[in-house]
């Protein structure tokens, strides 16, 4: 299964390998201001854009423990838009900046090439993460749970799939997706990264 992703990636690389990269000739930000004064501009437009689009932003912290009354909230907190169908209520939840970004991440290709789904036991989106290469577990497979939490959001405690680019959807959209089914919103119709020759269905 994994194997079968990083073959759809190597046809993507070809795909994109022009698209431009960061190079010898670059100019990274020199110092820890300069990445603060580049990072918070960036995250204001993404976070108008979720809004454009139809989306809304949520702010959530990492949280160890869920499947108990004793929840460990752990350092750090990051924003999603999450997209609400106004025909069946169902979400999708994807980090402000795979969202934003025009270049591809792991994250919008697991999405956009939809991996055969295959077997898996326990939680099938968990697993289907799992397979892609990412990982949405705190604690492995010890069963204590974890997720992204936001107390007011509709789900409370999200799973959400995060790949070693750091790159992240929901596990649950990412494998209704590979099934065919789309829930919340096609992330392809307002994901800003556009695979090439990739034709959007309509919603």
């Amino acid at each position: 299964m994994k194997l079968q992703f990083l073959a759809l990636l190597g046809v993507a690389s070809v795909a994109f390998a022009g698209c431009g990269a960061i190079g010898a000739n670059a100019s990274p930000p020199t110092s820890a201001n300069s990445l603060i004064r580049v990072a918070a501009p960036a995250q204001t437009a993404a976070a108008a854009y979720c809004k454009q689009t139809g989306g809304e932003v949520e702010l959530r912290r990492p949280v160890y423990g869920s499947n108990s009354s004793n929840l460990l909230f752990l350092a750090g907190q990051k924003a999603f838009c999450q997209y609400t169908s106004k025909k069946d209520g169902s979400r999708i939840h994807i980090l402000l900046e795979t969202l934003y970004t025009t270049k591809p991440s792991l994250a919008a290709l697991a999405y956009i090439l939809k991996p055969t789904v295959g077997s898996c036991s326990g939680n099938p989106a968990s697993c289907y993460c799992s397979l892609l290469g990412g990982s949405d577990q705190f604690g492995g497979t010890s069963g204590s749970g974890g997720g992204w939490y936001n107390k007011n959001g509709i789900d409370q405690t999200l799973e959400a799939c995060i790949f070693p680019d750091m790159s992240s959807i929901d596990s649950w959209g990412l494998t209704y997706h590979a099934e065919g089914i789309v829930r919340g919103i096609n992330l392809q119709k307002v994901m800003r990264y556009k695979y090439p020759g990739t034709a959007v269905a309509p919603r």
